[in-house]
């Protein structure tokens, strides 16, 4: 188990394949860790509801979940609209029309889907969630 921290934070972090590959030749193999999206049950949910926001959602989905995000700066520079507010980073989704409302832990690579929203029901929600 401690390997297996060690692997995943020291050596894929700040070394190469070939590194790992030769400190820990059997025990472990290198791998960066990807952004764990939990979970694409909420936007697969809103697009049967919406399905205009199927293509840009499937598209945010894939380029989150193959990608590795150390903080909001990263975030930006994938997503110039990503917007920090409170404990709350929003994507804006399909040309500004839907929003995916997430928390992120940068230490996990872990995004939680909190809301996934038509613009137009943003005043709402940013009344109830950050009153």
């Amino acid at each position: 188990m401690i390997l297996s921290v060690m692997h995943e934070t020291s050596f894929c972090a700040h070394g190469s394949k070939s590194f790992c590959e030769r400190e820990l030749p059997s025990i472990a193999k290198c791998s960066i860790l990807t952004m764990h999206v939990i979970s694409k049950k909420a936007i697969v949910s809103f697009w049967r509801v919406h399905p205009a926001a199927r293509s840009p959602l499937e598209s945010w989905y894939r380029v989150v979940s193959k990608s590795r995000f150390e903080n909001l700066s990263d975030i930006r520079q994938a997503f110039g609209s990503a917007d920090y507010v409170a404990t709350y980073t929003i994507f804006d989704i399909g040309g500004n029309n839907f929003l995916v409302i997430t928390v992120i832990h940068y230490n996990r690579q872990k995004l939680f889907i909190r809301e996934v929203l038509p613009h137009a029901e943003y005043d709402r929600w940013s009344k109830e969630y950050r009153s």
